[in-house]
């Protein structure tokens, strides 16, 4: 379908970059609270029998980040299979995809630990993405009816498998945790060293293929006042699917929602659907709010959407920094707090992830300052190297960047 569209007349479409942005913007709420706030490892925030209504949603709106992130990833990548052959297009995103999981096991897995022994290797997000190009580099050479198929199997059946996974007695084991049911499992790779499996990835890899074929939605065919009634229309529908869905409480999650004391608590167990791995409810929540975002982007331009355009175009070198800051930051109140390097050592026995105690840390007011901080941080650094990556298109490498 994509060959017949002149790729002389595809632009950068800014929306994009800014509905990327700001789900990177929140994204850094989340990590800052992993490393810092007191409560990060005493309690479940999502919890609604022990969490606060602040909390709840300081949690639940970072929800909004990992889908939105990955589904752009597919867009993006149909508006590349515009400009660029089949053959083109495979051989980048295998690579691309290969590199993602090496950055993955090399760079977050120590933004994450601080163990320069890498004791811990961590299968994330970017892993997901990484494992999710390297299949649609296959999936992108069949026809497009072939690839929509293939996502939309994979996103309204994958949940199927709770059925199987819920009966007593079942295991995983370490290929339907990669696959599908891991939700931070740890294996042992030898001796002292694990991995830990925190995004088991075929859903994730479903969510990428249906990005990929919304992308056509996104090509000159299509008007912008067109494209902003079909992003309302697709929005709208979504939300509406997932308070059906969810409303059943039989398919599409597997943890059914309660009736809770209180009119508000029962709202957020509804609400509180299942990330890892996504689920069908989960991402028609938070793609259905993503493409409202989109609609609304459409066109809307001013200095604050600047702002987050500058983060969505430069997002993989901002997710790598920011993990580094965020874990610089929990460093920096370790130690203020009086404890040593053999604390820190000790402490690992517990936690892997070095300068965390459970207990310790900051309050919700000190995770949002910090928040702020890096953001403010971290902005003149993309936009650096956001001019220099506009200045300097001839270098192939930074396309991987």
């Amino acid at each position: 379908m994509s060959s017949s569209i002149s790729s002389t007349t595809v632009k950068r479409i800014d929306s994009i970059d800014v509905l990327r942005g700001i789900v990177m913007v929140i994204m850094a709420i989340d990590h800052v609270r992993d490393f810092v706030h007191d409560q990060a490892y005493t309690g479940d925030p999502l919890n609604v029998l022990t969490t606060t209504p602040l909390l709840y949603f300081t949690r639940w709106i970072t929800h909004l980040c990992a889908p939105t992130f990955v589904f752009l990833s597919g867009l993006s990548i149909y508006l590349q299979s515009i400009r660029k052959t089949k053959a083109e297009l495979s051989s980048f995103l295998f690579k691309r995809g290969i590199w993602l999981i090496f950055v993955e096991f090399g760079l977050i897995s120590l933004a994450m630990t601080f163990n320069p022994f890498y004791n811990l290797l961590v299968f994330q997000v970017i892993w997901s993405i990484g494992i999710s190009m390297v299949i649609l580099s296959l999936l992108s050479q069949l026809p497009y009816r072939i690839v929509l198929a293939v996502g939309l199997l994979i996103v309204l059946g994958h949940n199927s498998l709770d059925f199987w996974e819920a009966e007593p007695g079942f295991k995983a084991g370490f290929w339907m945790d990669l696959f599908h049911h891991g939700s931070f499992a740890i294996y042992p790779i030898n001796g002292d060293h694990f991995i830990a499996i925190m995004y088991p990835f075929v859903p994730w890899t479903g969510l990428m293929i249906l990005g990929y074929c919304f992308g056509f939605f996104f090509t000159v065919k299509f008007t912008s006042a067109q494209r902003q009634q079909i992003l309302l229309w697709f929005g709208i529908s979504l939300l509406g699917f997932f308070v059906v869905l969810r409303g059943i409480n039989v398919y599409g999650d597997p943890h059914p929602w309660t009736v809770q004391t209180n009119g508000f608590s029962t709202f957020l167990s509804f609400i509180n659907v299942h990330k890892y791995p996504p689920s069908l409810a989960y991402m028609s929540v938070m793609i259905g709010i993503a493409m409202l975002g989109l609609a609304f982007l459409e066109n809307f331009q001013n200095r604050i959407t600047n702002l987050f355009r500058t983060f969505g175009r430069t997002a993989f070198f901002y997710y790598i920094l920011h993990f580094y800051v965020a874990h610089l930051f929990a460093m920096i109140l370790f130690f203020y707090n009086g404890h040593t390097m053999d604390d820190a050592w000790k402490a690992l026995q517990k936690i892997p992830f070095l300068f965390q105690i459970p207990g310790e840390g900051v309050g919700l007011g000190g995770v949002y300052l910090l928040w702020i901080l890096l953001i403010i941080g971290l902005y003149p650094l993309c936009r650096w190297y956001d001019g220099y990556k506009s200045a300097h298109k001839e270098k192939w490498w930074l396309s991987y960047l």
